[in-house]
């Protein structure tokens, strides 16, 4: 499982020991050659991620490697959830044309400072982003990278129990990744959801921390059955599962939100809660997610980025979908990396099933995010 273009390589092993990872990798990647590296591993293959990096330098001469730990990776060769695999892509880049970067909280004010230069020349950076949720400068990590260097971030939250589920010069670290200049590579992000909005914009008019009481002035259970009719009366853990509370992210110029589990449903007191506390004034709305909006969101992500493309090769590409979707919502018959070659042609492509997505400057819940270079 290997291929490559003009610039880009990539391959894909599932072999069990990281020996025979490596040779399996270094094997089908022949030829290639790049001055990044971008590799993806199952949770199992983590205690000899130093190993595999080692070892990749040497085969691969790329000295520059990022990448994170997931419950399995996906690739052009395939998708592979929950069973040992590791997938990597080779970027053939201008050294000068990226940065690599690990942090906390103040990763972007760090960047800013060493980079001055560098950030005035590339112009809206694109930021491949790996963040380990178990640390507690994540969030504002993400949100200081994105702010101080005025770069788009695409990545994901790694899904790991091990002390270093990121590629990093240090464990501990909330975020690594690297940033990439549009000034030598075009690149294009696309954001599938996995859901579709069933109501129109509610306003949260009494909550107590993750409770909602009130939506527009009445209860709010009340709303959620209006909005969903009578499917789930006779079976509202089913609800749990398949409706969820949609946050639009303020400032967006198109349909954009994130995502959020309803936990706690109470007929009596007709209130709901929800996975994130929230204020009065706070807008939401409800979503459905089940296998057939989540394959025809697939589509249309797909499809948007064709039409952007154009007549543009793809180089390569980076793809992080979340732990929930899978072969939890896609069907063999219409797999994420089918929809993906089927819309924009077979090319290099490494990702990984993460903890969680991070598109722009937001982590997402349940939602695949594409970056392609052109």
């Amino acid at each position: 499982m290997a291929n490559s273009d003009k610039t880009f390589y990539s391959a894909t092993s599932t072999k069990k020991d990281w020996q025979d990872v490596v040779s399996d990798l270094s094997f089908k990647l022949e030829k290639g050659s790049g001055t990044l590296g971008i590799i993806y591993l199952s949770e199992d293959l983590l205690v000899s991620l130093e190993h595999i990096i080692e070892q990749l330098k040497i085969e691969t001469s790329c000295n520059k490697w990022l990448g994170a730990v997931g419950y399995g990776v996906l690739s052009n060769f395939g998708e592979f959830y929950g069973e040992t695999s590791a997938t990597v892509l080779l970027l053939d880049l201008p050294e000068e044309s990226f940065k690599i970067f690990s942090g906390n909280e103040n990763v972007g004010s760090a960047i800013k400072e060493s980079e001055t230069k560098w950030l005035e020349r590339a112009h809206i950076p694109l930021a491949i982003t790996h963040a380990d949720p178990r640390q507690p400068t994540t969030t504002e990590a993400i949100k200081n990278l994105a702010q101080e260097t005025n770069s788009y971030l695409i990545g994901g939250l790694t899904a790991a129990t091990g002390e270093s589920p990121h590629i990093s010069d240090q464990s501990g670290k909330a975020i690594s990744g690297a940033l990439l200049s549009p000034e030598t590579c075009e690149m294009l992000t696309g954001l599938s959801q996995g859901c579709s909005p069933i109501s129109e914009t509610l306003t949260i008019t009494n909550s107590q921390q993750n409770i909602i009481l009130e939506l527009d002035g009445k209860p709010a259970f009340d709303v959620l059955l209006e909005v969903t009719g009578e499917e789930f009366l006779d079976n509202l853990q089913k609800m749990g599962g398949t409706i969820f509370v949609a946050f639009p992210i303020p400032g967006s110029d198109k349909a954009d939100y994130t995502v959020r589990n309803l936990v706690g449903l109470d007929p009596q007191n007709k209130v709901i809660a929800i996975s994130e506390n929230i204020s009065n004034g706070d807008k939401l709305l409800f979503c459905r997610r089940d296998k057939e909006s989540a394959v025809k969101d697939m589509y249309r992500m797909s499809e948007d980025l064709k039409r952007r493309i154009g007549k543009k090769q793809i180089r390569g590409g980076v793809y992080i979908s979340c732990a929930a979707r899978g072969p939890n919502q896609f069907s063999d018959s219409a797999r994420e990396v089918d929809i993906i070659k089927e819309t924009l042609g077979d090319f290099p492509l490494a990702g990984f099933y993460a903890n969680g997505e991070i598109s722009r400057d937001e982590i997402y819940a349940y939602t695949g995010v594409l970056a392609v270079f052109l």
